[in-house]
């Protein structure tokens, strides 16, 4: 009866010691999966950064272009104004 109780503790022993194993390098890939996940998720924040900053430059530019374009219609109107 001892000899069965002692297989038994010894395969419990061994069946956690497994588990503590397993979880432990579980644990290791959750880790090492959210450390890329946060790097994936900061170069997505900072080429949106990069995009927005583009985008506003982009701005800039096509409203004094269409800025220097209105002011050069409204001369060319007023010209024609006067000639008639």
């Amino acid at each position: 009866m001892v000899e069965i109780v002692a297989a038994a503790v010894g395969a419990s022993i061994g069946i956690a010691g497994m588990s503590a194993t397993g979880f432990s390098r579980r644990n290791r890939e959750n880790e090492s999966a959210v450390i890329r996940l946060t790097m994936a998720v900061e170069s997505i924040a900072g080429k949106l950064e990069e995009l927005h900053q583009d985008m506003k430059e982009d701005r800039r530019e096509m409203y004094s272009k269409l800025n220097n374009h209105d002011t050069r219609l409204a001369s060319i109107e007023s010209k024609l104004n006067q000639q008639h």
